[in-house]
C-alpha cells in the first residue's frame, strides 16, 4: 500500500477553508508553504515520528560525569530536526511578525493550518509548539518591554536566533484543575522574584527557553484571584540552570514525544508579567488558545486516521474484493468522511473567530468574545472524542493489522486519548459552558447567531433544517429548566447543553458549506451528516445515502 506523500494536496478541503479566510496574496504564498510543510509532514517528520514513539522518546540526564545535578533532556538528533523545520516555518513567528515575503503578519488561520498538517503525523510535538504559541501571546499581551525585548526575539525565531521554546506551568500535585489549590510561591527578590514549591505535570521541560508559571506572592490572598504570571527562564546566562530541578519524567500513554516532568522550583528567579492580581485572568486566556490548538490536534488525527483507514479498504482484498466494496465499509468510510470534513469546517470556522478576538487590530464585539469562549468549549470536548473514535474506526478497518505498532494506529489512539483530558475534561468544559450561560448569556446569542444562519439557507435545504429546527427546540426546552434550577441539577445537565449545541453548530456548518461551496459532493456530506448527528436512520435506513454517495463523498481513484 503506497503511503500518503503530501498531507496539503491530499486535502483539497483545507485548500478551500483557507480560501474563505485568507485573502488572494496571503493565500497564494500560503499555498505554496503548506504545500512544501505538508510533503514534508508525511515524509521525513512522520519518519522521525516513528522513530521517537518507539525508540527516540527523550530521556531525563539527572546527574553529569561527576554527580552534579544538571537535570538535563535528552531529545533524538532527529527530534531536534523536526524543532527546526517547525518552527522556521513560522508556525509561532509569523502570527507576531512579518512574514519576509510578504511584508505582512500571518496570522492564527495559517499558523493553525499549519498545526493542522502537522499534526496527522506527530500530535505529540504539537504540544511544544502550543505551550510555544501560549508563551509568545502571554509575552506580547502582557510583559514589560524590557521582558519583550528579552525573551520575545527568541520565542519568535524563525532561524535567525537562538530559539527558545516556551510552556506554560499550571499544574500542582494538590490542585490539577483546581487552579485555586496551587501554593508555589513568589518571594520579592529586589525588583524581581523567586519562586519555590513544584509543578507535576510540566510539559517541555528541559526544551523550553523560558516557561510562563503562575505563582503565588507572599501576603497574597487565597484561591485563584491570588495567583501572579511570571515569566521563568530555564537557564541563567551563564549556562547554569536557574533553580529549577527536574524530579522525573512523565511515563504518559501517548504523545511521548514531548518530555513532561515533575518541577520543583528552588529559588528560581522570575519576572512578573502584568498586574500581579491577574494572573490567573492572563493564562486562562492561554488556556483558550491552547484548547483551540486542542482541537486542531484532534481533527489533524482524525483526517489520518480517515485516510489510513480509506486507503487500507481500496488495498486490502477479503473473500475475492476490495474491502471498499462491500456495504458496511462503504458506510464507515462515508460517515467518517462527511464527519471529518464538517468539523474541520467548525473548527476553522473558531479560528478564524479566535484570530478576531484576540487581535489587537481587527475590532470585535462583546457578542463574539463570548461565542469565541463557547465554541471553544464545545469543540474542543467534542473534537478529542471524535479523535478516539476515528481512531478506533480505523484500527477496526485494519483488523489484526491495526493492533501493530508496525502501523501509525495505535499510536495515533494513544495521543488521541490525552487530547481529552489535557486543557480540561468533559466535565471542566461543561462547567465552562455552563458558567458562560450564567454571567454573560452565551446560550442567547449561540440561539440567535443558529436562528439567523438558518434563516439565510435557500429552499431546497427545507427538508435538512427540519431535524435542525427540533434540535433547537430541544435545546431551548432544557435551557428554560436548568436557567432557574438549583446549581446540582445546572450542573448535572452542563455536558448535555453542550453536546445538543455542538450538534446544532456544526449541522450548521454542514449547510453553510454545501451553500458555499454549491456541489453536489458537499450536498451530500450535509445530507448524510444531518442524518447520522440527529439519528435519522438509527434502526431503518431504506435509501441506505452512505452506500449511495460513497463514490462522490470518499472517492474510488485512489492511489494505493
Amino acid at each position: 500500500m503506497k503511503r500518503i506523500e503530501n498531507f496539503y494536496t491530499e486535502d483539497p478541503h483545507l485548500k478551500e477553508i483557507l480560501r474563505c479566510y485568507l485573502d488572494k496574496d496571503f493565500f497564494a504564498w500560503a499555498d505554496r508553504s503548506l504545500n512544501e510543510f505538508g510533503k514534508l509532514c508525511a515524509g521525513e517528520i512522520d519518519e522521525r515520528a516513528v522513530h521517537t514513539d518507539r525508540e527516540g522518546q527523550p530521556k531525563l540526564i539527572k546527574y553529569n560525569r561527576l554527580g552534579e545535578e544538571i537535570s538535563e533532556v535528552w531529545v533524538n538528533e532527529g527530534y531536534k530536526k523536526t524543532v527546526e523545520q517547525t518552527y522556521n516555518k513560522g508556525i509561532v513567528g509569523y502570527i507576531h511578525k512579518n512574514i519576509p515575503e510578504l511584508g505582512r503578519k500571518g496570522n492564527y488561520v495559517l499558523s493553525y493550518a499549519q498545526g493542522y498538517l502537522l499534526s496527522q503525523t506527530e500530535p505529540g510535538f504539537y504540544c511544544p509548539v502550543t505551550l510555544s504559541m501560549a508563551t509568545a501571546l502571554l509575552l506580547e499581551k502582557y510583559a514589560s518591554r524590557e521582558l519583550k525585548e528579552r525573551f520575545l526575539p527568541h520565542v519568535l525565531s524563525t532561524g535567525e536566533v537562538e530559539l527558545y521554546e516556551g510552556a506554560t506551568f499550571l499544574t500542582e500535585r494538590q490542585g490539577g484543575s483546581d487552579v485555586g489549590a496551587n501554593d508555589t510561591k513568589a518571594i520579592p527578590n529586589g525588583t524581581n522574584y523567586r519562586l519555590w514549591g513544584e509543578k507535576y505535570f510540566a510539559s517541555n521541560a528541559g526544551m523550553c527557553g523560558v516557561t510562563m508559571v503562575l505563582a503565588r506572592i507572599e501576603g497574597s490572598g487565597s484561591g485563584s484571584k491570588g495567583l501572579s504570571l511570571f515569566a521563568v527562564p530555564w537557564r541563567n546566562d551563564d549556562g547554569s540552570l536557574n533553580g529549577i530541578h527536574i524530579r522525573r519524567l512523565k511515563d504518559k500513554l501517548g504523545v511521548r514525544a514531548v518530555p513532561s516532568a515533575e518541577v520543583e522550583f528552588k529559588g528560581a528567579e522570575a519576572y512578573l508579567v502584568g498586574e500581579p492580581d491577574r494572573g490567573i485572568y492572563y493564562m486562562m486566556e492561554a488556556l483558550n488558545l491552547s484548547r483551540v490548538c486542542n482541537a486542531i490536534a484532534s481533527i489533524g488525527i482524525m483526517r489520518r486516521a480517515y485516510l489510513e483507514a480509506r486507503n487500507y479498504a481500496f488495498y486490502r482484498e477479503a473473500f475475492g474484493h476490495p474491502l471498499s466494496h462491500y456495504p458496511m465499509i462503504k458506510e464507515t468510510l462515508t460517515s467518517l468522511a462527511a464527519k471529518q470534513e464538517v468539523e474541520t469546517s467548525a473548527v476553522f470556522h473558531l479560528v478564524d473567530l479566535f484570530n478576531r478576538v484576540v487581535s489587537d487590530d481587527i475590532p470585535s464585539t462583546e457578542e463574539e468574545s463570548v461565542l469565541n469562549r463557547l465554541l471553544i468549549a464545545i469543540l474542543k470536548k467534542e473534537s478529542a472524542e471524535q479523535a478516539i473514535h476515528f481512531s478506533h474506526e480505523a484500527i477496526e478497518m485494519h483488523g489484526g493489522n491495526g493492533y501493530i505498532e508496525d502501523f501509525v494506529l495505535p499510536r495515533l489512539l494513544r495521543d488521541a486519548q490525552v487530547l481529552t483530558v489535557w486543557e480540561g475534561t468533559a466535565n471542566i468544559l461543561g462547567l465552562e459552558v455552563l458558567r458562560l450561560m450564567n454571567k454573560y448569556r452565551a446560550h442567547e446569542y449561540f440561539l440567535a447567531e443558529m436562528k439567523e444562519e438558518l434563516s439565510l439557507m435557500p429552499e431546497e435545504f427545507t427538508s435538512f433544517t427540519v431535524p435542525l429546527t427540533k434540535g433547537i427546540a430541544k435545546l431551548e426546552q432544557l435551557l428554560k429548566v436548568v436557567e432557574t434550577a438549583h446549581h446540582d441539577t445546572q450542573t448535572y445537565h452542563a455536558k448535555r447543553i453542550a453536546e445538543l449545541m455542538v450538534r446544532i453548530f456544526e449541522s450548521v456548518i454542514a449547510l453553510k458549506d454545501a451553500h458555499t461551496f454549491g456541489t453536489e459532493r458537499k450536498r451530500m456530506i450535509a445530507e448524510v451528516f444531518i442524518e447520522q448527528t440527529w439519528k435519522q436512520t438509527e434502526w431503518m435506513d431504506e435509501e441506505m445515502k452512505s452506500v449511495q454517495y460513497f463514490d462522490e463523498i470518499v472517492g474510488v481513484k485512489v492511489k494505493v
